[in-house]
């Protein structure tokens, strides 16, 4: 079985501490899934790039780890493409620290007689996602002069895997 659609995760709720009053060292997640989401800067850094764009989340989102990484390589092809490897730095500012946990409730025949519903449903971690506020920045690339319309183009290709509306900003 696949994963939960997006929008089962993408608003902003309590972050995913718990405390038992039973029983304390039972009260946090075991452990954290790996993130799909590993690299962070791509391209060449440089200091001769005068140009800065980055893409700026326009509301307060969590974005789950496989959707950023989906929207980077999505961006990442695209400026490889379009400017080359040399003429682009491109680094993911946010990481996926907030732990997503899911209650799987079985179906069928014969299901209610296994299952105890809501009781302590406090659910298994199924993956990370990124607590993204309102005009944080999510994605930031520094290039040559004269590229700002490839770039955009890229932060268009990326926003579409997102969960929510962005905009692109120009810093320098």
């Amino acid at each position: 079985m696949g994963i939960r659609p997006g929008k089962c995760y993408r608003t902003m709720k309590r972050p995913y501490t718990r405390q038992s009053q039973r029983k304390p060292k039972k009260g946090y997640i075991k452990g954290v899934p790996g993130s799909k989401l590993v690299t962070f800067e791509m391209g060449k850094p440089k200091d001769n790039f005068t140009l800065k764009v980055s893409l700026v989340a326009e509301r307060s989102v969590q974005i789950r780890h496989n959707s950023l990484e989906a929207a980077r390589v999505a961006a990442n092809k695209f400026l490889a493409d379009a400017l080359g490897e040399e003429n682009f730095y491109m680094k993911v500012i946010v990481f996926p620290h907030h732990v997503l946990r899911e209650n799987a409730m079985a179906t069928g025949a014969g299901a209610d007689r296994y299952q105890s519903g809501m009781r302590l449903a406090f659910g298994r971690p199924v993956g990370t996602a990124a607590r993204v506020f309102e005009n944080q920045k999510i994605f930031s690339v520094m290039s040559v002069p004269g590229k700002y319309s490839e770039i955009k183009k890229a932060f268009k290709v990326a926003t579409s895997k997102l969960p929510t509306p962005c905009k692109v900003v120009v810093e320098k």
